[in-house]
């Protein structure tokens, strides 16, 4: 006998988790410290930090750049740098669609941006790295942009921060992401010795080819809270000296402890501080 309504072919707890994913979906995230789940919402108004354990969540450059200026308004500089393929570089996918792949992921050409405007009405140039852009891996774009970011800082007597994330230099561009280390210092030596302030903000994470050169070398060095901040990773130093590593190795608190960082500064605090040290500095 045909039955005059039709059923559902999914079992009942299948439907309400489709329902529940759903509805879900974007509304809530799990913290990566205290593995709570937490409201998307509550978090975005808490500057993308952990409202119940403090937990920084990272930033994107656009998120980065509002938070620092002045009203959240800056002006982009050095946006007609963008980065080739002199290599003809290819893995499981050639450079040149993977550098295609994540300018449509982004809306940038490469793992940087620089702006320009006030961080509590004094005027600062900003250049930070865009993790979601390969990591933030340093290739011949992110040091010609740090380096032009420099020299119009020493020009024009302004002074120069970079927020740093980045898994360290970009192997698709071989020795020219190697030679950026050296270009990048030797801008920020001239920068020095015009005495123009140069100052770092690390966050997570900052490593590899990064950290072995302009990350460390501001004049004060900020981080935000639990950074990962090194060189080789964990696992990498501990099969090389056989030991194990202390409990919060190569995070930013231990790094202040042992003098690599000048100050671990909450996101909520950042632009203060960051305004302050500015002012003295300048002084």
């Amino acid at each position: 006998m045909a039955l005059w309504f039709r059923k559902d072919k999914a079992p009942r707890a299948l439907r309400d988790m489709r329902t529940a994913t759903s509805l879900g979906e974007g509304h809530f995230l799990k913290c990566d410290g205290c593995r709570e789940t937490l409201y998307a919402k509550e978090v975005e108004r808490n500057q993308r930090v952990c409202p119940k354990c403090g937990f920084h969540f990272r930033l994107s450059v656009d998120e980065r750049l509002k938070l620092l200026f002045d009203d959240g308004a800056f002006q982009l500089l050095f946006g007609d740098v963008h980065p080739t393929d002199p290599l003809r570089f290819r893995d499981s996918k050639r450079y040149r669609d993977r550098l295609r792949e994540y300018g449509g992921r982004t809306g940038r050409p490469d793992a940087i941006a620089a702006a320009e405007g006030t961080i509590e009405g004094t005027r600062v140039l900003v250049a930070a790295l865009d993790y979601a852009f390969m990591g933030g891996s340093m290739g011949s774009v992110v040091g010609e942009v740090l380096t032009r970011a420099a020299e119009k800082a020493a020009a024009e007597k302004v002074p120069f921060v970079v927020v740093t994330a980045s898994g360290g230099a970009r192997m698709q561009e071989g020795i020219l992401s190697l030679m950026q280390m050296a270009k990048v210092s030797a801008a920020l030596a001239r920068l020095s010795e015009a005495r123009i302030p140069y100052v770092t903000v690390l966050t997570d994470p900052t490593t590899g080819g990064v950290t072995a050169s302009f990350a460390m070398l501001g004049d004060v060095t900020l981080a935000e809270p639990r950074a990962l901040i090194g060189f080789a990773g964990p696992r990498v130093i501990e099969q090389t000296i056989r030991q194990t590593l202390p409990e919060g190795f190569q995070r930013s608190e231990f790094l202040l402890d042992h003098g690599f960082v000048d100050v671990v500064v909450p996101r909520k605090e950042l632009k203060a501080t960051l305004a302050n040290v500015l002012r003295l500095l300048a002084a």
